[in-house]
């Protein structure tokens, strides 16, 4: 009986705090606008994060609702800010209430690139989001100091992510010995590999959702979590992308994009050749793939967000068709490989 009144008091808490968040939202986004508006759920994203439409008039703008308890508000502002003196198309930020978590944005419509994407429109669009990874690469600080900086520590500890999650709590394994140190050997060649390429800015989350068309031109999104990393990591996220798989002859064909863009830039030196760099390439991919594996099931066993379920099976085959190409990295290519039918089975109760 207890337990079932700890679970009606957490749902019920659930359901208020929302309620009271945006009777707040709308006190605040009124004396902003000194007069009452309305504000339309549209979506939460992988965070605890909510956005609103609100409408004032003929206008229309995106509010962020941050709970600043969980997320703090400045570092999406301070990026926005980095960004946009990089000339990197951002949502105008036009209001913040830091204390209550709350920042009034440019309505930049419905329309993420994800949906614009075929097999026919995928290259132009693609080559126009990898044009702006070079200004993006070059923001490494805020006007609050540096970015945080990817290292080992912070590799490992988004590695670790797969093993709790998607392993332990998704799947109920319990690792053996060989198993622990077959991961274990894998997560070092990832981290040995991310480390050993040149560190620029990293969005960390470019991906065909976290942009957005506007006027037929692309905006960035979802930038908050910007770091200084490795090279291949954003335009890993773009084109063997978490949520659609493209042909090899693309993939291969945009890597020699990315690659000839990092040349012309200057963020790859001469004595680097495009097989290190597809090695890079592929290995930071196995890496974020095992991340976002992990981050799918948590989602769905924390935060109660199921829908990112139907997502894992895409990671695990990138894994295994990618890994499977570099001896080192066989043995976890054979691993996930056995487990894909335990993630079916179980995403299929």
């Amino acid at each position: 009986m207890l337990a079932i009144i700890k679970q009606f008091l957490v749902k019920s808490h659930e359901v208020t705090l929302p309620v009271i968040r945006k009777e707040k939202l709308l006190q605040w986004l009124a004396s902003h606008f000194g007069q009452p508006v309305t504000a339309a759920l549209i979506c939460g994203d992988a965070s605890f994060r909510r956005y609103y439409r609100v409408k004032c008039g003929h206008l229309s703008f995106i509010v962020m609702d941050t709970p600043v308890a969980l997320i703090a508000t400045e570092p999406f502002v301070e990026v926005a800010a980095a960004y946009a003196m990089a000339d990197i198309p951002v949502p105008e930020i036009i209001a913040v209430e830091p204390q209550q978590g709350f920042i009034l944005l440019q309505d930049l419509g419905d329309i993420s690139l994800l949906s614009r994407l075929d097999n026919d429109t995928v290259e132009p669009w693609y080559h126009a989001a990898l044009a702006l990874l070079p200004q993006v690469a070059k923001v490494r600080a805020t006007t609050q100091g540096a970015l945080p900086q990817y290292d080992a520590e912070f590799v490992m500890r988004e590695l670790a992510i797969f093993s709790e999650w998607l392993l332990q709590h998704h799947l109920g394994m319990r690792l053996t010995e060989p198993q622990q140190t077959m991961l274990a050997a894998a997560f070092s060649v990832l981290c040995d590999s991310a480390l050993a390429q040149p560190q620029v800015g990293m969005h960390r989350d470019f991906h065909s959702r976290n942009l957005m068309v506007h006027d037929e031109k692309l905006y960035v999104i979802d930038f908050q979590d910007a770091v200084v990393g490795p090279m291949t990591y954003d335009a890993v996220s773009l084109i063997r992308d978490c949520y659609i798989r493209w042909p090899d002859a693309v993939v291969e064909r945009l890597q020699v994009a990315h690659f000839d863009l990092c040349r012309q830039q200057g963020l790859l030196a001469d004595n680097h050749d495009l097989a290190e760099y597809i090695q890079w390439f592929d290995l930071m991919g196995i890496q974020r793939h095992l991340k976002a594996a992990g981050i799918f099931a948590r989602l769905y066993h924390r935060d109660q967000k199921p829908g990112y379920l139907k997502d894992i099976p895409l990671t695990l085959s990138y894994i295994v068709d990618v890994a499977a190409r570099y001896p080192a990295l066989q043995p976890l290519a054979a691993f996930v490989g056995e487990i894909q039918p335990l993630v079916a089975a179980k995403d299929g109760q």
